[in-house]
């Protein structure tokens, strides 16, 4: 076989958990292949070389499906809109192999639109166009942004047309593959639990800390850790994980939209994009999804429901870990997720370090300010970027001269000149660097995605999407 995505070497290792885990599936035949977006940027990290890999063979391997191991569709369940749901699992993706990059770790290919499964129940399996082209768009601007997320490696358009109640139908379909680290959800463990299947609970354990967490296995200097001792360790870094990924996606304006426990990755990593969104202002209230009427997932909620996801997924590790250990690791949130939003924030202002004093009042002006200016959230870092100077050690007045209010924008300008006057020429330049490193040129408002959409739904024209994939990939 000459298609290099086909003679990459597939491990084996949820297959190698056995059945009690996942269905095999086959995909669905789909009247279309056309290639609409390939990740180039990830094929390196599988050791491909981008210029050896054709459109052909993406469309091979991932829209008419041709494949060297089975397909799983993966069991869980979860809490949605704080109500237990048993009848969740792949309903539209599979798992299409798994895969070690260059780098060491083991890495996902999971379909998302490739056909019904056991858990589709009255779906079709399918994926509207549109939401591939929001995964991919979402996967891209977080990743520039700094957040730790499951990227897309392709996406194909199928020539299904769909009934959706929240498009204008009939609509386009397409079928992706988001490239991350696991698709192990909180809710792979609440199924076990639910099954009363502790056995279970400690294989799955097992098989987490051996593939995504290995360095759990040794202390510093190499000594081997305890089994016992593992698994407590486990939930300790897992919860340092997810805080420092709810940091992530604060400051970086993000609200996911759908955080139920099926939504969220046993590694810590963001994934599965559905009604998300990029807050045009500093509103804590403001909701993603147009069916969370109550704001329950609201982006000034998202750390309340992380560490809440964290507490029921003690539920069926109790099976393993001591529930004393466990909620030792979690009063822990607060602080992982508090330190690691004023690192992300003090970042996007320019710094990288400032006494703890001043940088909480930094942080404190910053927010106040946006919240009572109501500036766009995106537009203020960009501003501070592009009109950042030498000069403004030297002249207060001309940091930000142009924003009014003055009563508003005056302690912040006060407090960021202070903290520029004892920096050299060199230490400027770095915030500088710095600016530009964190506040990338393009934003992701919805209105933004919308107009790309316009242009594919009305004339087929794919040159806006890839022109803002380009923007949005681009390091400076």
């Amino acid at each position: 076989m000459s298609n290099p995505f086909l003679n990459l070497n597939y491990e084996t290792a949820i297959e190698s958990l056995g059945s009690d885990y996942f269905d095999e599936v086959t995909a669905a035949d789909f009247p279309l292949h056309i290639l609409r977006f390939r990740n180039d940027q990830l094929l390196p990290i599988l050791g491909l070389d981008p210029k050896q890999v054709t459109d052909e063979d993406f469309t091979t391997a991932f829209g008419k499906f041709h494949c060297v191991r089975p397909f799983l569709a993966l069991c869980y369940h979860g809490y949605q809109f704080n109500e237990y749901n048993p009848y969740l699992g792949d309903g539209r993706g599979f798992l299409y192999g798994q895969v070690r990059g260059i780098d060491g770790k083991l890495y996902d290919f999971g379909t998302k639109g490739s056909g019904r499964t056991p858990y589709s129940r009255t779906a079709d399996g399918r994926l509207t166009l549109k939401g591939g082209v929001r995964e991919v768009l979402a996967a891209e601007a977080l990743h520039r942004l700094g957040v730790r997320t499951s990227r897309c490696l392709s996406m194909v358009e199928t020539g299904d047309s769909l009934w959706r109640g929240d498009e204008p139908s009939p609509t386009r379909s397409s079928v992706m593959v988001r490239f991350s680290q696991s698709h192990i959800r909180f809710g792979t463990f609440e199924r076990l639990y639910f099954l009363r299947r502790n056995d279970l609970i400690k294989k799955l354990l097992d098989h987490v800390i051996q593939y995504y967490y290995p360095e759990l296995h040794f202390q510093t200097g190499r000594m081997p850790v305890p089994e016992s001792e593992q698994y407590a360790l486990f939930y300790a870094e897992l919860v340092k994980r997810v805080a420092e990924l709810v940091a992530q996606w604060m400051a970086a304006g993000f609200c996911h939209g759908v955080l139920n426990t099926d939504n969220m990755s046993i590694t810590g990593e963001s994934f599965d994009y559905g009604p998300y969104g990029f807050i045009p202002t500093y509103k804590p209230q403001f909701t993603a999804a147009y069916f969370d009427y109550s704001g329950l997932y609201s982006y000034g909620n998202q750390p309340f429901i992380c560490h809440l996801n964290l507490e029921r997924l003690q539920q069926p590790l109790a099976a393993v870990i001591d529930k004393k250990e466990m909620d030792a690791a979690l009063a822990k949130f607060g602080e992982y997720y508090n330190a690691s939003y004023q690192q992300l924030m003090l970042n996007r202002l320019g710094f990288d370090r400032l006494p703890d004093s001043e940088a909480e009042e930094l942080l404190q002006l910053t927010i106040k300010l946006l919240s009572e200016t109501q500036v766009g959230y995106h537009d203020f870092f960009l501003e501070l970027r592009k009109q950042f100077s030498q000069d403004w050690r030297e002249d207060s007045s001309l940091i930000f001269k142009d924003v009014e209010p003055a009563e508003i924008i005056a302690p912040w300008r006060q407090l960021y000149h202070h903290l520029l006057q004892t920096l050299s020429p060199a230490d400027m330049e770095e915030i500088r660097l710095r600016l530009r490193r964190y506040n990338p040129e393009q934003s992701l408002l919805r209105i933004i995605i919308e107009e790309v959409w316009e242009s594919i739904a009305t004339d087929d024209n794919w040159q806006p999407f890839y022109e803002l994939v380009n923007r949005i990939q681009d390091p400076n």
